[in-house]
């Protein structure tokens, strides 16, 4: 059975071709930078091809996607009559749905719904699946949801000091994001560490253009940063993060602007893009810094102070009793000058960072010193293996 991964994100899309019964991945690729210029990479077992391509938007990036897995010279399907589903990882459903679903027009429409929740990625996630309903008709389609790993937070620390019909009549609550990476991540880090999933405590730090960071008791979620929707939690790329909520009348009231506007301003304007001025990708911040800019430098600072605090906070909701600090996705995975930034000044807690193994790129691997007290682990996630089992489970059940 061979099942095709789409992962979009905010400004990204990620596949991956599983065979699913070896698990080898036979073609894999990225569309980046969508909106802004277009990157595209795809790597099969037949060949590989790299290029700068034009992305408007999603439905660009999965046209790209198709025309490359069933390319003569490096695709690997002769065919997509060989695919025998496509896994779309799905930002939210709200309470409506979390649970991996078989994707039809009342479950389109449930996400639909969900897009204040997920403004940025719910319009692309339904864009990619409508774009393979379209290119792939007859092949069963399949959303995994994002927040289902974040499912079995407690009340207290889900619900928000609000009045509590707010919950009962509209779902305000917490639900946190990324949930498949910090799946992936836990059970990875727990045979890692030679322990069974509900032996682990961990706090998983998902690094990228979106972040957030979890706090895992006995395998499973307790805490998450991000909130009712993606924008809540540590500053990222376009999104500001947590702010003090009166902020927003404030604005608004100063500016003139509407509701719809001041929401635009704090997921797509602001963050290390607000802030810097410079853009919303991290690379291009750093090399902005490195040259001297100011605000550059500060909105790094901000990044590592706050998941500094988040990780701090954690630590305390776990009781002291962490097993290991995870960095999994694009900065955490392959940034090593920041995850040094982010673990500065918790050597309180026993957490010591080992320079030379933090150097460079790192793959499933502990860099932090033999006596830290919790371990430091770098683990590349894999969003796309879980959901291609999960899209596998549903379709042998048809």
């Amino acid at each position: 059975m061979k099942i095709l991964v789409i992962n979009a994100g905010s400004s990204s899309l990620k596949y991956q071709l599983i065979d699913m019964e070896t698990e080898q991945v036979l073609a894999k690729g990225l569309c980046e930078r969508i909106g802004v210029d277009g990157k595209f990479s795809h790597k099969s077992v037949n060949g590989e091809v790299s290029k700068d391509v034009e992305l408007k938007n999603h439905a660009d990036a999965v046209e790209n996607v198709i025309e490359a897995l069933t390319d003569k010279e490096y695709g690997c399907v002769a065919s997509l009559d060989e695919i025998a589903a496509v896994g779309h990882r799905v930002l939210t459903a709200g309470e409506k749905i979390y649970e991996t679903v078989l994707i039809t027009d009342e479950v389109k429409e449930i996400v639909r719904e969900c897009i204040p929740l997920g403004p940025l990625h719910n319009p692309a996630n339904l864009t990619g699946i409508e774009a393979c309903e379209k290119a792939m008709p007859g092949i069963p389609q399949v959303a995994v949801f994002d927040t289902a790993f974040h499912h079995t937070m407690p009340e207290k620390a889900y619900l928000y000091g609000l009045p509590y019909e707010y919950y009962e009549k509209y779902g305000v609550r917490r639900y946190g994001f990324h949930g498949t990476s910090h799946r992936f991540v836990t059970q990875r880090t727990a045979k890692l560490l030679g322990k069974s999933v509900d032996e682990v405590n961990l706090i998983t730090c998902h690094l990228g253009n979106g972040s957030s960071i979890t706090a895992v008791k006995n395998g499973k979620c307790i805490d998450t940063t991000m909130g009712l929707t993606p924008l809540e939690g540590m500053l990222m790329g376009t999104r500001c993060g947590a702010i003090d909520p009166a902020i927003v009348c404030f604005i608004g009231e100063k500016e003139g602007l509407s509701y719809a506007e001041m929401d635009t301003l704090m997921n797509k304007k602001s963050g290390l893009l607000g802030v810097s001025g410079v853009g919303s990708d991290f690379r291009d911040v750093t090399k902005a810094w490195r040259e001297g800019n100011h605000r550059a430098g500060v909105a790094l600072e901000m990044f590592a102070y706050q998941c500094k605090k988040y990780i701090g906070s954690y630590y305390a909701a776990l009781g002291g009793d962490v097993d290991a600090i995870v960095f999994t996705a694009g900065i955490g995975e392959n940034d090593g000058r920041m995850r040094a930034s982010i673990v500065e000044g918790l050597e309180g807690l026993g957490i010591k960072m080992d320079a030379e193994l933090n150097a460079g790129k790192c793959v499933d691997k502990v860099v932090s010193t033999a006596d830290s007290k919790i371990k430091i682990l770098v683990v590349p996630t894999n969003e796309e293996l879980m959901i291609a089992k999960d899209t596998a489970e549903i379709v042998e059940n048809l």
